[in-house]
């Protein structure tokens, strides 16, 4: 329990339903759809949608989505890839003939097809119990009206200021500059595409006139698009991963998700005596940092589009994690072992709910880049992601940019198992740090015996690009330490991600844990 003499958040504890994410009025939504009789699928989709409005620069309908499913009655998980692909007319050697090495960010090229839609309605089919149309109802008339932002949206606003483009730009910045706290924001061009996919589903979206205003709208600006290659998309079934680590099982999305990086990255930790650690001192987080260059070296060079990803058993190898133990000096940083032209980045948002029969879901969407490419459609006002960054192109890499392939990812929905039953559905935002996120978090509740809540709280470090990024909940003497071991060491400008969490109690409540990096809360019923 935390000490309640301290500033900190209480856990939320419910009994019929949970719901946990980044904007309040997500997880009232969700939980209403909950209260009038949605199972854990549809709140999970309103929550969802919502907060495309709520966090416009986090996530949206031109976004794509990741989702682990834990069905009522079931301890099994299945895991849904709603990432879009590259348009059939994607070509790496024509960016390299343009003198490029690095898929532009801020481009046409960088526009993958969006797939989060056709995997909501997906879900809704064959999970949910309210169908699109009724789920999305309630949704709709905050798109219309809008609402006020929220402070830590408007400090990630602030940040992306200079990035929306053309349409993006009269959508996102109508003031010229981006909004203080509390000022009010509306896409009612939004909320009329969101009206088509309510009345004919995922064609409402992938077909007809939100189609024809993406594609013409992207082909304008130089993109490869086509109506086909919208038509074309598909949300896929697959079967997650997992590793064990003190006793949980991690369960994480496949490629082209990079959850198998944070099984490795505790597999590559359990070489080391953690517990013995101070949880925020310098030897945990200098270890943490040596084993996360070494995992992410790993998701460079193996994680791809699902056909093409080819070593992941070598990834996930117990002799693999032994060896690249057996590389950290835990007295000094190495420095960065694998030089990356993928594109990685911060901007996300994730939902977790949990239901009154025992389903849960945990889902991440996101557009990646903050405003993803800065690109938005013409009529409906699709802000379009820029997944296509995450691409190389590096020539025979098995994630080299190419036709109707899934970029690499970074964003990673994740549930923990114990003797086999699902205990709790968690995800922690902000790009390139999630994997990294989902090894500290599961090693704050093994090694330090922390709740949910207070391993979302404690103060983060992430060792990125050449820099070690630590938050100012460490200790300056901390600071000094790791710099003085080799670490580049700065205070990040703003907090490392977010997370939420549900934890299910053998007992039968549920506790909810929302990060106060966030704007968001746990509700429940």
């Amino acid at each position: 329990m935390r000490d309640l003499q301290l500033p900190g958040r209480s856990p939320v504890l419910a009994s019929r339903g949970m719901c946990a994410t980044s904007h309040p009025l997500a997880s009232r939504v969700a939980i209403e759809t909950l209260m009038r009789g949605g199972n854990a699928v549809d709140a999970a989709i309103a929550g969802a949608v919502l907060l495309g409005l709520c966090e416009p620069q986090m996530t949206g309908l031109g976004g794509d989505c990741f989702v682990l499913l834990k069905p009522a009655g079931s301890e099994d998980v299945i895991a849904l890839n709603g990432s879009g692909k590259a348009p059939a007319g994607a070509s790496a050697q024509s960016l390299r003939d343009r003198g490029l090495t690095a898929v532009p960010l801020y481009s046409a090229d960088a526009v993958t097809v969006p797939g989060a839609v056709d995997a909501f309605c997906k879900l809704s089919s064959d999970h949910g119990k309210l169908g699109i149309a009724d789920t999305l109802g309630p949704v709709i008339p905050y798109f219309r009206d809008g609402v006020p932002v929220a402070p830590r949206v408007a400090f990630d606003w602030a940040e992306a200021e200079e990035t929306p483009q053309g349409r993006a730009r009269e959508l996102f910045l109508p003031w010229g500059k981006a909004p203080k706290m509390g000022r009010h924001f509306a896409l009612p061009d939004q909320a009329n595409a969101l009206e088509a996919i309510a009345k004919n589903g995922r064609a409402g979206f992938y077909e007809g006139s939100v189609a024809e205003d993406m594609v013409n709208s992207l082909r304008a600006l130089g993109g490869q698009h086509t109506l086909n290659d919208f038509a074309a998309t598909s949300a896929d079934y697959t079967a997650p991963v997992s590793g064990m680590h003190n006793g949980l099982e991690l369960v994480e999305h496949p490629p082209n998700g990079m959850g198998a990086t944070a099984i490795l990255m505790n597999a590559i930790l359990s070489h080391f005596d953690i517990a013995s650690l101070d949880p925020f001192g310098t030897k945990r987080a200098h270890i943490e940092a040596e084993a996360a260059k070494l995992a992410y070296d790993a998701r460079d060079r193996f994680i791809a589009d699902p056909d093409h990803t080819t070593a992941l058993a070598h990834m996930l190898a117990p002799e693999t994690a032994s060896g690249l133990a057996a590389l950290i000096d835990p007295k000094r940083a190495a420095q960065e072992v694998h030089t990356r032209t993928e594109a990685v980045h911060k901007d996300t948002i994730y939902i977790t709910v949990v239901d009154k029969d025992g389903m849960a879901v945990s889902l991440i969407y996101s557009v990646f880049h903050s405003f993803g490419s800065g690109l938005a459609s013409d009529k409906y006002g699709i802000l379009f992601q820029n997944r296509g960054a995450g691409f190389t192109l590096q020539s025979g890499h098995p994630n080299e940019y190419g036709p109707g392939k899934r970029p690499m990812h970074t964003i990673i929905p994740a549930m923990l198992k114990q003797n086999g039953k699902v205990i709790m559905p968690f995800g922690v935002m902000g790009g390139a740090y999630q994997a990294n996120g989902h090894a500290r978090f599961v090693s704050n509740l093994t090694d330090f015996g922390m709740d949910a809540q207070s391993a979302i709280d404690g103060p983060r470090c992430f060792s990125d690009t050449g820099v070690l990024k630590v938050e100012r909940g460490y200790s300056d003497a901390v600071r000094a330490e790791l710099q003085s071991m080799g670490h580049n060491v700065e205070i990040p400008h703003g907090p490392i991600g977010g997370a939420q969490a549900i934890r299910i109690d053998e007992s039968g409540y549920l506790e909810g844990a929302s990060d106060p990096r966030k704007d968001g809360c746990a509700l429940g019923y």
